[in-house]
């Protein structure tokens, strides 16, 4: 789903210009023709689902600044352009004041318009993020923070506003990286323990010998190496939250003393000589099927149902793929704010449409790592298909290309071929070595696989780039480095 800019401009002829640039450039226009119109829009059930704000200042009835700082009282964080025919400096002054991000004036150029949209979307995606992380660490982070735009994560939503209301025990299922712990984490920030401990429990990374230890907590000498008192994950959580991830690896024993610690909020510390009470509110999450283990005696069957009161399915990322422009763009303004890669404006309508094509298997935290490679790879401006050759060759079927940064296989003996003084064999594999036996320098073998290429694809750079498993500015860059784009025919031809 591309994104909503909501333009607010009293004039029709301004509105139907904005109107056509807007959907120009891949994006969904509203319209408001007045100040009272917008906050309306702003300030109803939809209103986060505007990206950006186009604002006119001189409007009659409630004008620009008025609405910037009805805005303000409303905690909208909606990134605002203003715009306005007198672009006087104590008017920009005035307006970035009032918490615009960027102010343009009439009669805007699309490319500039174009710039400052983009620039407004990476702004509100970082502002979204640092404000989400703010949340997350105390303990308020809640369902507004989801990026979602699909039907499907909003019944997830609906469902655990509800769990959120009462103390109910629930079980989060769904594929690992669909962000189980993100819904926990909601949860939380929308029940009356928000700002109270939220302690997050991975039960499949701890050793069996030490989970009973680690969430019940031991007395000091309780056994040998327990040098100290450890008060556990349970009573760290007291007062808040225990978020039980993996709940399915919990060892059988671990599993009898979770039962009572829910069926009497007590919990028996290695060593200790009498139960110690606690207040937590229990959510746990699996990626497997606790029935099913059930079924095979590796899980009680008590203790499921007393797991399993309110569950919640979180659907994987190939079920819900109208999430992943949203996510898409959200971590690319974050990857390239965190590596400092400032030119970077956003992505593409093609790579939105490829990586909305793939199942990704791994959900969440597979797209996330892939456009975080992207982002560290890239020397454009604007993300495009070249920047994820792994997911063109996997929707291609054919296997992953080999990474610019992997080393070659090569072989041992050159036979020299048509390539003059860069040698390869007959089947095209590049030469490791020279004529005396002594290794080649790692530039020369890069000129040579590159010249290779070249004429192995007839100069076209957008397969080279692919085959080679790198980007096309990357390619152009290597030519010039190499003092190749001036020996080999047909680069040009592109």
């Amino acid at each position: 789903m591309t994104a909503t800019i909501l333009i607010v401009d009293d004039d029709p002829v301004q509105r139907r210009l904005l109107t056509a640039a807007v959907e120009r450039f891949g994006y969904r226009p509203v319209v408001a023709e007045n100040g009272e119109e917008a906050l309306t829009l702003l300030g109803g059930a939809d209103g986060d689902n505007f990206a950006v704000v186009i604002l006119d200042l001189i409007m009659p009835g409630l004008g620009g600044m008025a609405v910037l700082a009805k805005l303000r009282e409303l905690e909208r964080g909606t990134p605002v352009i203003v715009q306005t025919a007198q672009g006087g400096i104590d008017t920009v002054v005035g307006a970035m004041r009032s918490g615009a991000v960027d102010f343009v004036v009439k009669p805007v150029s699309p490319e500039r318009l174009q710039v400052s949209i983009e620039n407004a979307l990476k702004l509100g995606a970082l502002e979204g993020e640092i404000a989400r992380m703010k949340r997350a660490v105390t303990g308020t982070l809640t369902f507004r923070d989801i990026i979602t735009r699909s039907d499907a994560m909003e019944r997830v939503i609906r469902l655990g506003q509800r769990a959120a209301a009462s103390q109910i025990p629930i079980l989060i299922e769904g594929e690992s990286g669909v962000g189980k712990e993100l819904i926990a984490r909601a949860i939380q920030g929308g029940s009356d323990r928000r700002s109270k401990p939220f302690v997050t429990v991975n039960c499949g990374a701890i050793p069996d010998n030490l989970v009973e230890s680690i969430l019940f907590g031991h007395e000091k000498g309780a056994f040998t190496g327990a040098a100290d008192r450890h008060i556990g994950k349970f009573r760290e959580a007291h007062g808040g939250t225990l978020f039980l991830d993996e709940v399915g690896e919990l060892p059988a024993d671990v599993q009898v003393k979770l039962l009572r610690a829910l069926q009497d909020g007590e919990i028996d510390p290695v060593g200790a000589r009498r139960p110690v009470r606690v207040d937590f509110r229990l959510i746990s999450a699996t990626n497997r099927n606790l029935i099913e283990l059930v079924k095979a005696g590796k899980f009680r069957e008590d203790l499921y149902y007393r797991l399993n009161v309110f569950p919640i399915r979180v659907p994987p990322l190939r079920e819900r793929r109208e999430d992943i422009p949203e996510l898409v763009r959200h971590f690319t303004a974050r990857f390239a704010a965190e590596e400092k890669k400032t030119f970077i404006r956003g992505v593409s309508a093609p790579a939105l449409q490829l990586l909305s094509r793939y199942d990704w298997p791994g959900n969440i935290r597979q797209l996330e790592n892939a456009v975080f490679r992207a982002v560290v790879l890239t020397d454009d401006a604007v993300l495009t298909p070249e920047e994820f050759p792994q997911v063109t060759a996997l929707l291609e079927g054919a296997p992953p290309p080999v990474r610019d940064t992997q080393p070659l296989a090569l072989p041992v003996e050159p036979v020299e071929i048509a390539y003059g003084s860069h040698p390869a064999n007959a089947a095209g594999n590049v030469a490791a070595v020279d004529q005396d036996g002594d290794i080649r320098p790692l530039v020369e073998v890069e000129a040579a696989m590159i010249r290779l290429a070249l004429e192995r694809y007839d100069g076209r750079m957008t397969m080279v780039a692919r085959k080679l498993g790198i980007g096309r500015s990357t390619l152009y860059r290597k030519l010039k480095e190499l003092g190749i784009s001036d020996t080999v025919p047909g680069i040009a031809a592109e």
